[in-house]
C-alpha cells in the first residue's frame, strides 16, 4: 500500500469524524466529590470509576478515584444515572438523580463480586504488578527501567515470563506462548514473535496481562498461556499526551509521542516513534568430535573453537492513528491504522580454529556475513461495540487486515587464513511476506443477578511466503508457502452461588494447514478440528481468601522456522533446519490457585501441571556433509511422545512502608520427557535415540521501588534463572540486574530517568550439548551487552500517576478494555 493511500485513509477518518462531532457550550457546572472504599475492610479503592450518564442526551462524563479513594470533578447541572464501579466489585447505581448544586457523596462502599470472571479492567499507572486470581497485570508506566526500551525490556520484567538473549519468550519456562496485542492477534506482532521484542517501543505500551489458563473466549493456541500487550490510549477529555526522548550507550537515541484529543462524541488517539539502536553481541562454541564408527572407545578425532562477534544496528519508526466514534449513546465505532518500518544491519564475524586429536593447531577459517534486513508492516483494524440497556450486555464485532514484508540479505565471505585458496563468496536472500485477515465477534449476556453467558466466532486466515536462496551453492535454497486458516466458535457460562462461582466453556477450532515446498514439489496439507473445553471454579472463604481451580485444553501449531527446511546459514557446520512434517501438540493444563489480600500485602500462589502429547524437542544429528573434515550438524525440531510439566508459582506484592514497595515472583518446575526418536542416518543406518529426561529448574524475579526525598524514585530489578537438564545436555544458569533513578521536575509535568540494563553483563545463554557418539560442545551466546539509557518525559494536560502521588482526577487513564 503506497504512502498516498495511507495518508488518504487517515485524512478520510479525520474529516469524517470531526464532521459529525459538535460543540456543546458549557452550562452551569456543579462540583462532585466523595470517597470510595471496599466494604468490610474500609480500604480505599484506587482507580474506581464514577460514571455520570445524562438522561437527556445519554452523554457520559465522570472521574476516577485517586490513591486514597477520593474523586473530585465537575459536571453540567442536570439529571443523571450515576454508577460507582470497580473491577470485580458490584456496581452501585443511582438512577434519575438531579444535580443543580455541588454534591458531596460522602463515603461509597463497594462489595467484591467474585462472579465477574471476565470483566472490565481499568488502565492506569498503578503499582508495577497487580495480582489477580486469573491473571497478572504488569503496568509499564510504573517501571523506570524500560523507558526508552523495547517490548523485550518490558517482557523481561513481567512475572512468570522469561526472555532469552536471542528473543525467545517463555511463560513459566514453556516457549509455547501466544502473544496478543489489545486482546487480538495482530500484524504488529510481526512474522516472528521475536519481532515484537526488537521493534515495539516500550513507551507505547500501557500494560501486559499474563493469563496462564485462558477461558474459551481466547484462541486455544499456546500451551503455556497468553501474553496480552495493551497499547496506550488516552481517555481524558481535551487535548493531552506525552513526549519521550531518550539517548543511550551503546549508541541509541529516539523519541516516542502519545497524543490524544477526546470529546463526548469521539476520541482521536495517536502514537508515533522513531528509534536508532546499536546492540553488540558475541558467541563462542567449543566442540569436540568423536569417531562415530567406534563409539565404544570414544575416540577423539579433533577439536574446533568457534568465535562470533556482531554489531546489530536497528533504525526504524512506528505510527498508529485511530478514532473512537460514539455513533449513539450505545453504539461506538473504532478505526485505526498502524504502520511500522525498520532497517537493520547485523554484520557477523565468525572465526573457527581447528585442532587435531592431540590439540595441535591446524588452521583458522573465517566467515564474515554482511547481513541486512528491511521490513515493514501495515494494519487496518475496525471495531463496532453495541451496549444494550442491561449492564454488561454487549455485542462486539472486529475486523483487521495486515501485511508484513521482511527481506534479509547477506554476503558471506569464507576463507582459510594464511592459505593460497581463493575465498568462497556466497549470497543469501530470505524474502518473507505474510498476509493476514482476522474477523471476530463476541456476545456477552448477563443472566439473572450473577449469571453471564458468552459466545463468539473468530476466523484467522494467514498466508506466509518464504523465498530462501543461496548462490552459487543452491543446495539449501527453498521456496516455502505456509497457509494457516483457523475458524473457531466458542460459548461459556458462569454464575455465583453464595461463596462459590464457576465459569464453564467450550471452544471448537477447525484448522486447515498447508506446508508447501515449491522448490522440491513437496506439498503437505493437514486438516483437523478439535474441541477445547475450559473450566474455572472459585471459592471465596472470606473477603481476604479465595481458592481457584481451572482447566483448559490447548494446542501448539508448528509454524515459521519450525517447518521451513532452511532459513539460516550463519555457520556452515552448525545449521538450523525446520521440519515440514511436524504435527501440532495438545496440552491439558490444570491449575490450583490461592489469593490472599491484606492491607499491605497481596499474595497469589498456584500449583500447575501441563500434560503434552507429541511435544516439540530439538535434536542435533549428522547431515552427512563435511567441511574440512568436520561433520555438518543439523539442529532440528521433532515430535516426541510425552511431556509432563509440573510447577509451583509464588507472587507477592508488599508495601512495608509508604515509601517502599516491592514485588517478587518465584517459579519452580520440573519437566519429565519420555520418548524415542528413530531416523536413518547418512550411512543408511537406523539410529534410535532415547530422549527420556527428568529436569528441574527454577527462576525468580524481584522488583523493588523506593521513593527518596526530593521526588526521586529508585528502582532495582533482579532476575535469576537456574540451570536445567535437556535431552542432549544442560542449560546453565543466567542472572540479570537492572537499576534506574528518576526525578520529577517542572511541577510534575516532566520526568528525568537514568536506567542501566544488564548491569554486570551477565545476560548470557550458556549451553552444554552431548550429541550421541558424534560431538560434545559448550556454547555461550550474548546478543546484547550492558546498556545505559537517559530519558526525558514531558506530559501536557495529563497528570502523572505514580506510586508517590496519586492525587487529582485520574489523569488520562480512566478508560477500560474488555478482559
Amino acid at each position: 500500500m503506497s504512502n498516498r493511500i495511507v495518508l488518504s485513509i487517515l485524512y478520510f477518518l479525520i474529516v469524517t469524524n470531526f464532521s459529525f462531532s459538535q460543540y456543546n457550550p458549557n452550562s452551569k457546572q456543579v462540583n462532585i466529590k466523595g470517597i470510595i472504599l471496599e466494604k468490610d475492610t474500609n480500604l480505599p479503592l484506587e482507580y474506581a470509576t464514577v460514571v455520570f450518564e445524562n438522561t437527556a442526551d445519554n452523554q457520559l462524563t465522570g472521574g476516577v478515584t485517586d490513591f486514597d479513594g477520593n474523586f473530585n470533578f465537575n459536571v453540567k447541572s442536570g439529571t443523571y444515572n450515576v454508577r460507582f464501579e470497580f473491577i470485580s466489585f458490584k456496581t452501585v447505581e443511582l438512577k434519575n438523580q438531579t444535580y443543580n448544586s455541588d454534591k458531596d457523596f460522602g463515603t461509597i462502599y463497594l462489595e467484591p463480586d467474585v462472579a465477574q470472571l471476565s470483566g472490565v479492567e481499568l488502565i492506569g499507572e498503578k503499582s508495577t504488578v497487580e495480582i489477580k486470581l486469573d491473571k497478572r497485570v504488569y503496568n509499564v508506566g510504573s517501571d523506570m527501567t524500560v523507558r526508552g526500551g523495547t517490548a523485550g525490556d518490558v517482557l523481561n520484567n513481567v512475572p512468570s515470563v522469561t526472555v532469552d538473549p536471542d528473543g525467545t519468550i517463555a511463560l513459566r519456562g514453556n516457549e509455547s506462548v501466544t502473544v496478543l496485542i489489545d486482546g487480538k492477534p495482530s500484524g504488529l506482532a510481526g512474522i516472528n514473535v521475536s519481532d515484537v521484542i526488537k521493534m515495539l517501543p516500550a513507551d507505547a505500551i500501557d500494560k501486559v496481562e499474563v493469563i496462564t489458563n485462558p477461558s474459551a473466549r481466547y484462541n486455544a493456541e499456546g500451551s503455556g498461556g497468553i501474553i496480552n500487550i495493551v497499547m496506550k490510549k488516552g481517555k481524558t477529555n481535551g487535548l493531552n499526551g506525552s513526549l519521550v526522548g531518550f539517548v543511550g550507550d551503546p549508541e541509541t537515541y529516539g523519541f516516542n509521542s502519545n497524543i490524544n484529543y477526546k470529546t463526548d462524541d469521539f476520541n482521536v488517539f495517536s502514537n508515533f516513534g522513531y528509534r536508532y539502536r546499536t546492540n553488540r553481541g558475541q558467541a563462542k562454541i567449543n566442540s569436540t568430535y568423536y569417531d562415530s564408527d567406534t563409539p565404544e572407545v570414544n575416540d577423539i578425532t579433533g577439536y574446533m573453537n568457534e568465535r562470533r562477534t556482531n554489531e546489530d544496528i536497528d533504525n526504524g519508526y512506528n505510527a498508529n492513528f485511530g478514532i473512537d466514534w460514539n455513533l449513539t449513546s450505545s453504539l461506538s465505532w473504532t478505526n485505526s491504522v498502524s504502520f511500522r518500518e525498520n532497517s537493520e544491519k547485523n554484520p557477523q564475524n565468525v572465526y573457527m580454529d581447528y585442532f587435531d586429536e592431540n590439540k595441535i593447531y591446524e588452521q583458522t577459517r573465517n566467515r564474515f556475513s554482511d547481513q541486512k534486513e528491511e521490513d515493514y508492516v501495515i494494519e487496518y483494524a475496525t471495531n463496532f461495540t453495541k451496549k444494550f440497556k442491561k449492564e454488561d450486555h454487549i455485542l462486539t464485532a472486529d475486523f483487521s487486515v495486515s501485511k508484513n514484508h521482511d527481506v534479509e540479505t547477506a554476503i558471506i565471505t569464507d576463507v582459510v587464513l594464511n592459505s593460497t585458496n581463493a575465498p568462497l563468496i556466497e549470497n543469501t536472500l530470505n524474502d518473507r511476506t505474510r498476509n493476514r485477515l482476522l474477523a471476530q465477534t463476541d456476545y456477552v449476556l448477563p443472566i439473572g443477578e450473577n449469571g453471564r453467558f458468552e459466545a463468539g466466532y473468530r476466523g484467522d486466515f494467514a498466508t506466509t511466503l518464504t523465498d530462501f536462496q543461496i548462490t552459487p551453492n543452491t543446495v539449501y535454497s527453498n521456496f516455502l508457502e505456509y497457509v494457516e486458516d483457523v475458524n473457531a466458535l466458542y460459548m461459556q457460562y458462569g454464575n455465583k452461588i453464595n461463596k462459590f462461582s464457576y465459569f464453564l466453556g467450550l471452544r471448537w477450532e477447525d484448522s486447515h494447514i498447508e506446508v508447501n515446498s515449491i522448490t522440491d514439489s513437496d506439498y503437505n496439507t493437514k486438516k483437523y478440528n478439535n474441541f477445547f473445553p475450559t473450566a474455572t471454579f472459585n471459592y471465596e472463604v472470606n473477603k481476604d481468601n479465595t481458592f481457584s481451580l481451572s482447566y483448559s485444553r490447548r494446542i501448539r501449531r508448528p509454524r515459521g522456522r519450525f517447518v521451513n527446511p532452511f532459513s539460516t546459514y550463519t555457520s556452515n557446520v552448525n545449521l538450523f533446519q525446520g521440519n515440514p512434517d511436524l504435527d501440532p501438540t495438545f496440552t491439558h493444563a490444570i491449575e490450583l490457585g490461592y489469593l490472599l489480600k491484606a492491607s499491605k500485602l497481596t499474595l497469589n500462589s498456584s500449583v500447575y501441571t501441563n500434560l503434552t502429547d507429541k511435544s516439540f524437542q530439538f535434536i542435533r544429528k549428522e547431515s552427512g556433509n563435511f567441511v574440512d573434515g568436520v561433520p555438518v550438524l543439523i539442529y532440528t525440531p521433532i515430535n516426541l511422545a510425552k511431556e509432563m510439566r509440573t510447577g509451583f508459582e509464588f507472587n507477592v506484592n508488599y508495601s512495608p512502608f509508604k515509601w517502599w514497595r516491592f514485588n517478587t515472583n518465584l517459579n519452580l518446575y520440573s519437566v519429565i520427557t519420555r520418548g524415542d526418536y528413530t531416523y536413518v542416518d547418512y550411512q543408511d543406518q537406523i539410529v534410535t535415540q532415547n530422549f527420556d529426561n527428568d529436569a528441574f529448574t527454577w527462576f525468580a524475579r524481584l522488583n523493588s521501588k523506593v521513593n527518596l526525598p526530593y521526588k526521586i524514585d529508585w528502582q532495582t530489578n533482579v532476575f535469576y534463572r537456574g540451570p536445567q537438564k535437556t535431552a542432549q545436555g544442560k542449560r546453565l544458569s543466567m542472572t540479570n540486574i537492572s537499576m534506574a533513578l528518576s526525578k520529577d521536575i517542572l511541577k510534575d509535568k516532566a520526568t528525568l530517568s537514568l536506567n542501566v540494563n544488564n548491569m554486570f553483563n551477565t545476560m548470557k545463554r550458556r549451553v552444554e550439548t552431548n550429541i550421541f557418539d558424534v560431538a560434545t560442545s559448550d556454547a555461550e551466546f550474548q546478543w546484547r551487552k550492558r546498556t545505559v539509557m537517559f530519558s526525558f518525559t514531558y506530559r501536557f494536560n495529563r497528570k502523572k500517576e505514580s506510586d508517590r502521588d496519586r492525587k487529582g482526577n485520574g489523569g488520562d487513564d480512566g478508560g477500560d478494555i474488555m478482559g
